[in-house]
């Protein structure tokens, strides 16, 4: 077994009166790749939202590094990919060097200037993606699959431990689903980043995960997909 990174503990959560997890427990270690499936309405983003603090659990108990979710404050060592992060207003003229030059907003000059550290990281994490020719392009001129590259190198750029990502390929056409996919695979074993994905594509996900979370009625099934 390896590194814990996450660890859950009988954890409940309710809406209300509606219970949509009931007494889960799990971990995720170090170098996991793990595939969240299940049902529309199975709380797959609310588990997701559960572990990195956005939401509080009824009854249970998450840690993050071995610290308690509440306590925790590095959230450099964290990376998040929502369903949502392409939602922006595509005339806004941002370039690409800049959106990602933005997540570093606390290291840059007393006059908020981007020095030269940080365009060498922005130029680092764009690599990592094969986006550094699109350095300089407007971030609304770009396709779909091209911008959640750009994010998902936001997120590289303070070198995250984990990254979540939640159904981050929604609407983007199969050819840059392929791609991102190859890039999942390549943060996972070339950088050992550990990747944590709420995803529908249940054949692909079987792949190149060696874990997938069933979520079903409440409860949790856990595969190892190493073990097939």
């Amino acid at each position: 077994m390896g590194e814990a990174i996450v660890k859950v503990d009988n954890l409940s959560f309710r809406y209300g009166k509606r219970s949509v997890l009931n007494n889960i427990s799990f971990e995720i270690n170090k170098k996991d790749y793990i595939g969240i499936i299940g049902a529309n309405g199975s709380a797959k983003s609310t588990l997701l939202k559960l572990m990195m603090g956005f939401l509080k659990p009824n009854e249970g108990n998450i840690k993050m590094f071995g610290f308690n979710i509440g306590d925790f404050k590095d959230w450099n060592r964290i990376g998040y990919l929502p369903q949502n992060a392409r939602n922006f207003n595509t005339r806004f003229p941002a370039t690409v060097g800049e959106i990602i030059g933005s997540s570093q907003y606390s290291k840059m000059s007393i006059f908020k200037i981007l020095n030269r550290k940080i365009k060498q990281d922005t130029v680092k994490a764009l690599e990592a993606v094969d986006m550094v020719k699109f350095k300089d392009s407007l971030i609304g001129n770009l396709s779909g699959g091209q911008q959640q590259r750009v994010f998902l190198a936001k997120l590289l750029v303070n070198d995250p431990e984990i990254i979540f990502m939640d159904e981050p390929l929604i609407g983007v056409d199969t050819e840059a689903q392929d791609i991102f996919f190859e890039l999942i695979d390549k943060l996972n074993k070339d950088y050992g980043i550990t990747i944590v994905l709420v995803t529908h594509d249940l054949s692909t996900i079987q792949q190149r995960a060696n874990k997938m979370f069933h979520l079903d009625k409440g409860k949790i099934s856990i595969v190892n997909l190493e073990n097939f």
